[in-house]
């Protein structure tokens, strides 16, 4: 990472009620602090509707957070808001806290925060390759030359950190990790037998592990049930299979691994909103080769 200096913060009061309704930028800085008396107390701090992404670059901090205390290191980093109950600081036993910070708001990001916040809690670790941590390094090094001229360029800047972050713990993140051997299986087995009636008594069956520990840990790891997952890969290869018209929509059902093609359509059109055949019929969209579902 690039040489900084101790302090090296910016603040934006850019005009535009569009920034309320969805993201601005209020600060972003990094820091090296060195003194005790650097403490934060959320409750006590004159903004209000702010969230705050703080990120360890070197050395270590801490911050209170309801009743938990959370001591951070390099590649650690919280997300809280102003006004709520938490406390950052330099600890007593640390010498040196080196960091960088984004601060947002806006509805769209308090409505971001919230969720993300409910669903990973308040701390983090990123390694420093992660685009969250290079879009606060592109945004700092814009700032370093040619500045941020207008509110539209850094509502911008806002609303694409939180897109960022999201990005990388709903998606980035899942892909960085090692699936576990018996998840690595029972994936293998869907992939290889989505056609046939497999049941999820089949998936724990192939992974060695009880069922309750099975469903927990795929669920886990891959951020879906495996039932959840059986059904995205049928849908997915259905989708292929309603490019050819020639094949009856019973057919593609049970090519599949569905027995019963009114059930095939049921589970089609709650996925994708529509049935099988209205997707083949439907002529009022560009046609494309390969369709991605979530």
């Amino acid at each position: 990472m690039r040489p900084y200096s101790k302090h090296h913060s910016y603040g934006f009061r850019l005009k535009g009620d569009y920034q309320e309704r969805v993201a601005g930028l209020h600060a972003i800085g990094r820091e090296s602090r060195t003194e005790h008396t650097y403490i934060w107390d959320g409750l006590q701090r004159g903004e209000e509707g702010r969230v705050i992404f703080q990120y360890t670059l070197d050395g270590s901090g801490a911050i209170r957070v309801g009743e938990e205390t959370y001591h951070l290191t390099k590649g650690d980093a919280f997300f809280v808001e102003i006004p709520s109950d938490h406390c950052y600081y330099l600890p007593e036993e640390s010498v040196r806290w080196d960091f960088m910070y984004i601060t947002v708001y806006g509805n769209e990001a308090l409505h971001h925060f919230h969720f993300i916040t409910e669903k990973y809690g308040h701390i983090f670790q990123f390694p420093n390759h992660a685009n969250p941590i290079k879009h606060i390094l592109r945004t700092l090094e814009k700032l370093e030359t040619t500045g941020i001229n207008h509110a539209y360029e850094a509502s911008g800047y806002a609303y694409s950190f939180l897109m960022e972050f999201l990005q990388y713990l709903e998606y980035e993140q899942r892909q960085e990790k090692y699936l576990p051997m018996a998840i690595t299986k029972a994936v293998s087995f869907i992939e290889k037998n989505y056609a046939e009636d497999i049941s999820l008594n089949d998936m724990v069956a192939v992974s060695g592990l009880s069922k309750y520990h099975f469903t927990r840990l795929f669920s886990a790891s891959v951020n879906q049930t495996p039932i959840e997952y059986l059904t995205k890969v049928r849908i997915q290869h259905a989708l292929d299979l309603l490019q050819d018209n020639e094949k009856t929509i019973e057919e593609i059902a049970k090519e599949v691994g569905y027995t019963s093609s009114n059930y095939f359509s049921k589970v089609f059109k709650k996925l994708l909103n529509e049935t099988p055949s209205n997707y083949r019929q439907n002529k009022s969209v560009m046609p494309v080769d390969r369709l991605f579902i979530d």
